[in-house]
């Protein structure tokens, strides 16, 4: 895939709901993503294309990121009003840094990392450790990987640095690869055709949320009805995006990044609905987006024992619940 650098961005201006009164005037808002476009952004494409967050009072520009793009700064620095995060562990150094930024919701429940294997081989969760290698890159090396090796006695020997590139894995059949569930499996598909197995972390312990929502408590303290209409906003949108007409959104994304296809795009869907990465566990009752303290701790706990981050911190300052759990949008789910 070719990288674009560019960032496109789409308002919801030109989208609100007909009939609404002259004087009605929308609260401009940015959300940087934190990756090129694509289905994994579905809910938040969708939200901006059928009204979503327009319909509550919000004119959102979406900023495309990519491999040369730093969203986080522009948050703390105040030139985005929400960023995508990538997991806990981004908001547990904010609190080790003092810095008041805070998770507001949770998008994915499961984060979508994956280990993957050769099938006719290296065919349970418990043969990985008979790899010969890990193909791993440094941060997953550095977080979930050591956590592996805390718990569950995998050797860092074995781990070989992964260059987003599929051929050494495909041409190992003694070798795992790191991947997204949503991504890296469809490579492998199509150039070293055949289907890899899929480890799934999130379900083997790595219990970490995902593709999290962030925003300063600064926002939560001035704008609380902001935050509360784009954490809404995104709920219903993911709930429409996997269930309902998602054509306008997809246009979207391949307009922000020319270089995704429908058939990617399909793949990721169907790969988020089969395991559950969006909706599921305590989604089902409290809505997407929802986060609890129990698990939130949980993970906590994991990585401070695997010596990922430090402990005794205030995770609690780390993220609120204020804004989820409402079960918002399960009425969408069809």
């Amino acid at each position: 895939m070719v990288f674009m650098t560019r960032n496109f961005a789409f308002s919801a201006a030109a989208l609100l709901l007909a009939g609404a009164p002259a004087s009605f005037a929308a609260e401009a808002v940015t959300f940087q993503t934190n990756w090129l476009a694509q289905a994994e952004h579905g809910g938040y494409y969708q939200a901006v294309a059928d009204g979503t967050y327009a319909a509550c009072g919000l004119d959102v520009t979406i900023q495309m990121g990519g491999p040369q793009v730093s969203g986080r700064p522009l948050l703390l620095a105040g030139k985005i009003d929400f960023y995508m995060g990538g997991n806990m562990l981004q908001a547990f150094s904010a609190v080790e840094q003092e810095i008041p930024l805070r998770i507001v919701a949770a998008s994915f429940q499961k984060e979508p990392q994956v280990l993957m294997s050769h099938p006719g081989g290296l065919d349970t969760w418990e043969s990985l450790k008979d790899a010969e290698q890990y193909i791993l890159g440094d941060e997953g090396f550095q977080s979930y990987f050591q956590w592996m090796i805390t718990e569950l006695g995998y050797d860092a020997a074995k781990r070989v640095p992964y260059t987003f590139n599929p051929a050494p894995f495909i041409a190992n059949p003694k070798s795992v690869q790191q991947g997204y569930v949503t991504s890296e499996p469809y490579a492998v598909e199509k150039e070293g055709g055949f289907k890899p197995n899929l480890f799934l972390l999130a379900d083997f312990g790595f219990d970490t949320y995902a593709t999290t929502i962030e925003t300063m408590q600064k926002t939560i303290d001035e704008r609380p009805k902001v935050v509360e209409c784009f954490v809404d906003g995104s709920a219903k949108g993911w709930y429409n995006y996997l269930y309902g007409d998602n054509k306008a959104a997809n246009e979207m994304i391949k307009k922000d990044n020319p270089d995704i296809t429908d058939e990617q795009i399909a793949f990721s869907i169907e790969k988020m609905k089969e395991f559950g990465i969006v909706d599921s566990g305590d989604t089902e009752k409290l809505g997407i987006g929802a986060m609890t303290d129990a698990r939130i701790k949980s993970f906590y706990d994991k990585m401070v024992k695997a010596k990922v981050v430090k402990g005794g911190l205030d995770i609690s300052k780390s993220y609120t619940l204020d804004f989820v759990n409402k079960a918002v949008g399960l009425d969408l789910k069809k």
